[in-house]
């Protein structure tokens, strides 16, 4: 009799309806429509600024060192100081990570649209005040940059967990992976067009040169010229955030922040009714044992019962992506002219140099970073997240390593087009693979209360990860030294392969609901229910 007792309520237990609310479930449901396009633009437009702002310093970098530490006596071509290159591609990671954390916990604790149009007006704002960077000497000049690039770099930090947070409570859990993949994919588009504008800017100040004994070999020629150019690359990237802000000021906060967060079931099912153009019931009483359920805070057991393992699994796998990742792309300019697809400094002028380095960046791009991206959207919800993640790792290694235990062989002008595809190859599996992966994980693994908290830990680890890139990944690469990049890569091959394990920490997310794969819906605290029956049963 005891038995079947048991036996009737574990029945009564699996057979409990969902305790999700109908504006989530809606949510979840909805048909694919045109504001959810909408909002992969006004969010992917916020990455595609990122991106630009972020990689578009490695374009001109090396013409900030001809312009401010040539010797003009010899003639010979200057270079930044390791220390002060460090810092000039390096500073606005500091911020970016600062901004991860400040605006994460800010879009959890305000709400993610009201901050959300301030992260664009300060990338705005410092991107213009970092092409007039002043000063009466190369150091005043220099510091003047980085300060402003410290906080365009805050800036950016912010719109990593927002967009991502943003992007997953709009979704339905059909496309939602694709979706987030998507918004993320602009980084590729803002890469390529880093290349693409600095390239055209300096092709532009090279035709313009009115001198006709203009000589492309002296390195110091049309000096005066070539200061405008790199500001005005940097500059530039203030356009699409400036085209930006008004549409995120018009988008509504999202119905989980409103319901679950605020405590407003009616507001939130006006909202997203409103959106998706239909009807849903407000269930103000249920909500409250909705939030009931899920009110615990991050610094807490039951959290770290739950997720703690997925938030290691989020932080680290981030980490030693970045570390790997932004050493691909803050190096190419080192690596270049070792592949034979630039000049050596000595034997072009400085805005050439800067010319050829852009043009290398943006075919690199083209071919090998921006189809990774969309491979990605295209087979994330057949393939899954982890599968992605897991392959995307164990590639990037081989090629890496493959580099480096051949670099001397490959370092030559017979097989630099080899190296060359071996090199865009580990930036394809980089996107079609852990940077893109890392991005939506986060997004889709952690509650609703601490959602954008967790994306901007997992974020803010990837930019530790992108300084140890800048700070000490670097020092192997610049000047172009055949042993240390050969060194530099198998590091990078030996970070990826412990990307590769360090996967396993967390789990597929694709097909399911928010709350379900974070247990808001009550479904863990069934499943621990129905254990504790079960074993009840057995014991009995």
């Amino acid at each position: 009799m005891q038995n079947t007792k048991l036996l009737h309520s574990i029945f009564n237990i699996l057979k409990m309806e969902s305790n999700n609310l109908s504006v989530l479930e809606a949510l979840d449901s909805a048909r694919t429509q045109w504001y959810h396009v909408k909002a992969i633009v006004i969010a992917g437009m916020g990455f595609f600024t990122d991106a630009y702002d972020l990689f578009c310093i490695s374009t001109v970098s090396k013409l900030l060192g001809r312009l401010y530490y040539s010797d003009h006596v010899t003639n010979k071509p200057g270079k930044l100081p390791v220390g002060i290159n460090n810092w000039v591609i390096g500073v606005a990671l500091v911020g970016t990570l600062s901004g991860q954390l400040v605006f994460g916990w800010l879009g959890d604790k305000l709400g993610r649209k009201k901050v959300y149009g301030i992260t664009l007006l300060l990338m705005t704002v410092c991107a213009i005040c970092s092409g007039l960077s002043f000063g009466f000497s190369p150091k005043a000049v220099i510091g003047t940059l980085c300060f402003f690039r410290f906080w365009l770099g805050f800036g950016i930090g912010g719109d990593y967990p927002l967009s991502a947070t943003i992007m997953s409570e709009y979704a339905n859990k059909r496309t939602r992976g694709a979706f987030i993949a998507a918004v993320f994919a602009m980084q590729g588009m803002g890469i390529i067009f880093a290349g693409l504008v600095s390239m055209t800017v300096s092709r532009i100040f090279l035709n313009a040169n009115p001198a006709p004994s203009f000589n492309e070999n002296h390195v110091l020629s049309i000096q005066p010229n070539a200061d405008y150019a790199w500001r005005i690359v940097l500059m530039l990237g203030a356009l699409p955030a400036i085209l930006t802000y008004y549409w995120r000021l018009k988008m509504p906060e999202t119905g989980r922040y409103t319901a679950v967060i605020e405590g407003n079931a009616k507001q939130a099912a006006a909202d997203m009714g409103r959106v998706l153009d239909i009807e849903i019931q407000t269930e103000q009483e249920k909500l409250a044992m909705f939030k009931s359920n899920n009110e615990y805070p991050l610094l807490s057991s039951k959290f770290f019962e739950r997720h703690g393992l997925h938030l290691i699994g989020t932080t680290t796998t981030w980490f030693l992506l970045d570390i790997a990742f932004y050493s691909q792309n803050l190096t190419q300019k080192d690596i270049f002219p070792v592949m034979g697809l630039t000049n050596k400094p000595e034997e072009v002028n400085a805005l050439r140099e800067m010319f050829e380095i852009s043009r290398a960046m943006f075919v690199i791009a083209m071919f090998g970073t921006f189809p990774g991206y969309w491979f990605t959207v295209a087979f994330i919800e057949k393939l899954g997240r982890f599968n992605i993640q897991l392959m995307g790792f164990l590639m990037m290694s081989i090629f890496m390593f493959i580099i480096g235990v051949k670099y001397e062989d490959l370092a030559t002008k017979d097989n630099r087009w080899l190296f060359a595809g071996l090199y865009g190859l580990t930036f394809f599996f980089a996107n079609f693979g852990p940077n893109s992966t890392t991005f939506v994980l986060p997004a889709e693994l952690f509650p609703t209360r601490v959602r954008s908290t967790c994306h901007a830990i997992s974020a803010a680890s990837g930019k530790a990860g992108a300084m140890v890139s800048a700070f000490g990944i670097q020092k192997y690469t610049v000047g172009g030294e055949k042993g240390k990049i050969k060194t530099a890569m198998i590091i990078l091959a030996v970070t990826n392969l412990m990307g590769f394990f360090f996967t396993f920490l967390v789990t597929e997310t694709k097909g399911r609901s928010l709350e379900e794969i974070s247990g808001e819906d009550g479904s863990k605290d069934k499943q621990m229910t129905s254990r504790g029956e079960r074993e009840a049963v057995e014991q009995s």
